[in-house]
């Protein structure tokens, strides 16, 4: 579980990193092992709007969520990937290159 330390989250070494990806958004959510949100990320909290949304953003996004737990010390995760949209393939290569040690993907 996370702990609250002088407004700051100590997150654990193992967490589940969601994705979550519609035609039209990709959302990036990390969690830890009990499900309480760390991190999440989206098209909208990186800046792009509208139509302008390619893989280059989906790939963004999910660093953006992946290196804030990173930072703070998350070294395992579990990957699940829900949905049909394109940001699937971008966010797992994403998440793979953060140096996370993935231990399953399930889609």
């Amino acid at each position: 579980m996370g702990a609250v330390v002088h407004g700051k989250v100590h997150v654990e070494y193992q967490g589940v990193i969601h994705v979550q990806a519609s035609f039209n958004n990709t959302i990036v959510t990390v969690t830890d092992v009990r499900g309480q949100v760390i991190s999440w990320s989206s098209a909208g909290t990186c800046g792009f709007k509208g139509t302008r949304r390619g893989p280059f953003c989906y790939s963004n996004r999910s660093g953006n969520a992946i290196r804030a737990v990173v930072d703070q010390g998350m070294q395992r995760a579990e990957v699940m990937i829900k949905g049909p949209g394109l940001g699937r393939d971008a966010a797992l290569r994403a998440i793979r290159r953060s140096g996370i040690l993935l231990s399953f993907v399930r889609m």
